[in-house]
C-alpha cells in the first residue's frame, strides 16, 4: 500500500539540501525530527528505507549530500586512502558541515519542528557528519547516532565543552567484521566521547560494513527511551 506521507522534495532555491520525506499521519503538535544521512557513494534513498521504522510524533529526512561522485552517487566530502591512511577533504568536510546546520534550519521552519527533539545521525560517512555536526552544534540537537562510522581528528578540536555536551543521548554501533571502517573506529569514538556524554549507548555486531536487523531493533528501543 502506497504511503501517501512520503515526499520527495527537490533542492530547488529553497533547500539547500536535496531530499526525502516521511511525515507523520494527522495534525500533529510540533513533531520531532530525525536526520538521516547516508554514507559516501549512496544517495537519500539507501537511508530512506528505514523510515518506516521509525514511529510516533516523527518526521524523517533523509538528505543528500552535496558532493557529486557520478551518477545517483554522492558523497559529503572526497577521500583517498594512501598506505592505509584516511586522507579526507577538509575543506568540503566543513562545508558539509555548514550546510547540514543550515539544513536543520531550513527543516525546523518549514516543519515546525519540536526544537528540544532534533536527533542527527547516518551510515559510515553519514554517521561521520552526524559527529561533525551534532557535537560542535550541541544546543540544536537532542541526540547523535552513528552507523559503523568514525569520529574525525579534525573536528576534535572544535567540539564543544562537556557542558554544552552533558545532555546529548548518543548511539554507536558498529560490525566487528568491518573492513572499511574497522570496529576500532567504533571503540575509539565510544572511549573518547564516554568522559563528556553519559548518555551514550555503544553496541557491536558480528557484521561487515553494513546495517543489519538486531542493530536496527537496537536502535528502535533506543529512539523509544527519548
Amino acid at each position: 500500500m502506497e504511503n501517501n506521507n512520503r515526499y520527495e522534495a527537490t533542492k530547488g532555491t529553497e533547500m539547500v539540501l536535496h531530499y526525502k520525506v516521511e511525515l507523520p499521519e494527522g495534525q500533529q503538535e510540533k513533531p520531532a525530527l530525525i536526520l538521516l544521512m547516508h554514507g559516501v557513494g549512496s544517495n537519500e534513498e539507501d537511508m530512506f528505507r528505514y523510515a518506516d521504522e521509525i514511529i510516533g510524533n516523527v518526521i524523517v529526512v533523509s538528505a543528500r549530500a552535496p558532493f557529486t561522485i557520478a551518477q545517483d552517487r554522492y558523497a559529503w566530502f572526497a577521500l583517498e586512502v594512501n598506505g592505509g591512511v584516511r586522507k579526507i577533504n577538509e575543506e568540503q568536510a566543513e562545508k558539509s558541515r555548514q550546510i547540514i546546520n543550515i539544513f536543520v534550519n531550513q527543516l525546523s521552519e518549514k516543519y515546525g519542528i519540536d526544537p528540544q527533539r532534533i536527533y542527527i545521525g547516518g551510515f559510515s560517512q553519514g554517521g561521520i557528519m552526524a559527529y561533525s555536526v551534532g557535537l560542535t552544534y550541541p544546543k540544536k540537537f537532542a541526540g547523535i547516532f552513528a552507523f559503523s562510522s568514525r569520529l574525525l581528528s579534525e573536528v576534535k578540536p572544535v567540539i564543544k565543552g562537556e557542558k554544552e555536551l552533558a545532555h546529548l543521548k548518543i548511539f554507536i554501533a558498529h560490525g566487528t567484521q568491518d573492513q572499511t571502517l574497522v570496529v576500532e573506529y567504533g571503540r575509539d569514538a565510544k572511549e573518547y566521547l564516554a568522559p563528556m556524554l553519559p548518555k551514550l549507548e555503544y553496541h557491536e555486531y558480528e557484521m561487515g560494513h553494513t546495517i543489519i536487523s538486531e542493530e536496527l531493533e537496537d536502535f528502535k528501543i533506543w529512539l523509544g527511551k527519548l
